[in-house]
């Protein structure tokens, strides 16, 4: 997908944490209680699309270090970004990224290889000869640089036109060499790398159409003579206007049907509240049911920094609060909100508990209360933890505790009012005192 720069915000809790000293490290989560646990429980990945330039913002790192097992650089690896001049190779961005996934155990999707736009304009400018020479040296290099550690490569990306026609794209590619690229960089790309997974990936072919069905002619062409792919990766950019198609399961399944994985690779669904959540429900559900479904990657990880902000479109909002589409996609991929470490709801909100970071003697917790079917104007959270356990400190909320000191009543401040559907957080840092227990989180209460 396109490029987009936004400008980092600092977050109120980052705030928080860094003005006592708090070090970003990586957090700690219990099975069936995140996005990646329960996603895995079901044999499927769920990743993120990441920008190299916000893993130094705390909330930024620990939200993807605990929900994702997947990772998708979100330009570091285009063409404009490693080889801006020919043959001349610079892959600090992009390797900052894969570093931080392999150190914590993430998956990798390369993105991508051959595609239309964000390319140097020295490319374009070449004659048949040297171009083409230049996309094989391209992908040789690039995936050379990184072999043996990408799990999947877009080799190629949007090579075909909107609308009805079900023709290819305008492009040097298509121009200069015809409608043998695809199969070129290809049949480059698994010599390059025979252990990773070879994608094709395209957007507006979430349903069967004229641009979805010229590429399923083009997989079942490639899979007739042997040209080496091995999935194709579905964006699945939705919104009110191109919204989740009726058929996408069954689109999803035809694909598979050729012996292809299919790949939700970049999903974002704008909207809020429950029409949101159902939208994702339907998207995640899609993919349990067909078997070569791999996994799903969302394009971003708060509202704030996606390219498509203003719509609101990702699984947390701009401070990292879990959002009503969270909490959908983690019971529908069997997971819970609370699980080992708590949760409840009364109906009118409801909350949920993540262990954020970990540290020898302290972990920090984030509470995100969310407001049921209608506004709110206030709540309560009991957080209960165990001796000799205590919260040491606080943010977000007027904490009062019990005679024991081991029930934490937390009342909103300033976050009180909610409408339907939204979502706020309350913070604590638990010094664990030698028992790492997760604090129970009781029901939410609202007024």
């Amino acid at each position: 997908m396109r490029s987009r720069t936004r400008r980092a915000c600092v977050l109120a809790t980052a705030g928080v944490l860094a003005a006592a000293g708090v070090l970003s490290l990586a957090g700690t989560a219990d099975a069936a209680t995140t996005l990646g646990a329960s996603a895995t429980a079901k044999g499927r990945y769920f990743g993120a699309a990441v920008a190299a330039n916000h893993l130094g913002e705390s909330a930024y790192a620990s939200t993807l270090d605990t929900e994702f097992t997947m990772v998708t650089p979100e330009n570091e690896m285009k063409w404009d970004a490693v080889e801006a001049s020919r043959n001349s190779f610079n892959f600090s961005s992009a390797d900052q990224i894969v570093s931080h996934a392999q150190g914590r155990g993430m998956k990798l999707r390369g993105h991508t290889l051959v595609w239309h736009s964000q390319l140097p304009g020295w490319v374009g400018g070449l004659g048949a000869t040297d171009l083409r020479s230049a996309m094989n040296n391209h992908i040789n290099q690039v995936m050379a640089h990184y072999k043996g550690k990408i799990y999947a490569w877009d080799v190629v990306n949007e090579a075909y036109q909107d609308g009805s026609s079900g023709a290819r794209r305008s492009s040097p590619f298509q121009d200069k060499l015809g409608n043998g690229f695809i199969e070129e960089a290809f049949r480059t790309a698994r010599a390059a790398d025979s252990g990773a997974k070879l994608c094709y990936n395209d957007y507006n072919t979430d349903g069967q159409n004229a641009k979805s069905n010229a590429v399923y002619a083009m997989v079942k062409d490639f899979k007739q003579r042997g040209v080496p792919i091995d999935c194709v990766g579905f964006q699945s950019h939705f919104n009110g206007n191109s919204p989740v198609p009726s058929d996408y399961q069954a689109n999803l399944q035809r694909f598979a049907d050729l012996g292809v994985d299919v790949q939700i690779t970049e999903l974002d669904i704008e909207g809020s509240g429950s029409a949101q959540a159902a939208s994702y429900t339907k998207v995640v559900n899609a993919c349990l049911a067909v078997s070569r479904c791999a996994g799903i990657t969302v394009w971003g990880i708060p509202d704030k920094y996606s390219w498509r902000a203003g719509g609101t479109p990702l699984l947390f909002d701009d401070n990292y609060g879990k959002k009503p589409a969270y909490s959908a996609v983690l019971a529908a991929l069997g997971g819970t909100g609370g699980g080992g470490d708590g949760g409840g709801g009364n109906g009118a909100c409801t909350a949920t508990y993540t262990r954020t970071n970990t540290w020898g003697d302290r972990f920090n917790g984030q509470v995100t209360i969310t407001a049921g079917s209608s506004a709110i104007s206030g709540w309560t959270v009991p957080v209960t933890v165990t001796s000799p356990q205590k919260i040491a400190t606080t943010w977000n909320g007027t904490p009062s505790w019990d005679s024991s000191g081991n029930v934490m009543t937390m009342k909103a401040n300033g976050n009180e009012n909610l409408a339907a559907g939204a979502s706020t957080s309350f913070g604590f840092t638990l010094m664990t005192n030698g028992n790492t227990s997760a604090p129970a989180i009781g029901a939410c209460t609202a007024s």
